[in-house]
């Protein structure tokens, strides 16, 4: 079953780290995306570069930046193929933001089939 792993890092966090600390941390990310099991990811760029889309009153509405303001802000994220949700969870608690205040919501991803597959 494939899980996202949906990372909110503690707001300033990784900015806050030493030089000598931050090296070692992005490498972890890093590490993570090499793992077998890690079929997709990326890190996104800050909440304040996103447009959000909504329907309004007649029409959709388009409007610079997230949908709310919020402490949690969606920072990145993992696919994981993993064989259950304790296989998810460990993969998510070698996540670097977990160790630095965050939290990462690990969610299973809904199994659609293929054409065809009916």
């Amino acid at each position: 079953m494939k899980y996202a792993m949906l990372i909110y890092p503690k707001p300033g966090s990784h900015e806050e780290l030493p030089p000598d600390e931050y090296a070692p941390v992005n490498a972890a990310y890093l590490a993570l995306r090499d793992d077998p099991r890690c079929v997709g990811g990326a890190h996104l760029q800050p909440a304040e570069t996103a447009t959000t889309v909504r329907y309004g009153a007649r029409e959709p509405l388009i409007t610079d930046g997230p949908f709310a303001d919020t402490k949690e802000v969606l920072g990145g994220y993992y696919v994981l193929d993993a064989a259950n949700l304790d296989e998810a969870l460990e993969f998510a608690q070698g996540i670097p933001a977990i160790r630095l205040g965050g939290a990462v919501e690990v969610r299973p991803l809904v199994d659609i089939p293929t054409e065809g597959a009916f």
